[in-house]
C-alpha cells in the first residue's frame, strides 16, 4: 500500500506495512540529517503543526517548512526505494 507523505496522517492511521517502510525510512534519515528526522517525529507521530514543531526544534517557520520539504522528498524516495528493491 503505497504512502502519501503530501497528506499528514498521524502514525495511528496507518496500517502495519506503510509504518514499518516509515518506520524504516526514519532511521535512515535519522543517520543523515538528525534534525529534519526529529520535525517528522513531532509532525507525524506527535501530531504538530509546522508552527508548533518549529517552536519546539528552536528555529523559524520558513525554515522548518524547508526541512518539511526536504524531509518528505527524502523519505519518499527511501520508502518508494524500498519498495522496489
Amino acid at each position: 500500500v503505497p504512502l502519501d507523505l503530501n497528506r499528514l496522517e498521524l502514525a495511528s492511521a496507518m496500517d502495519e506495512d506503510q509504518l514499518l517502510a516509515l518506520h524504516e525510512a526514519l532511521q535512515r534519515l535519522a543517520a543523515h540529517d538528525p534534525v529534519k528526522a526529529e520535525l517528522v517525529k513531532l509532525r507525524f507521530f506527535v501530531g504538530l503543526t509546522l508552527e508548533e514543531a518549529a517552536k519546539v526544534l528552536g528555529f523559524s517557520t520558513p525554515t522548518a517548512k524547508r526541512h518539511w520539504a526536504y524531509a518528505r522528498a527524502w523519505l519518499y524516495r527511501e520508502i518508494k526505494r524500498g519498495l522496489d528493491g
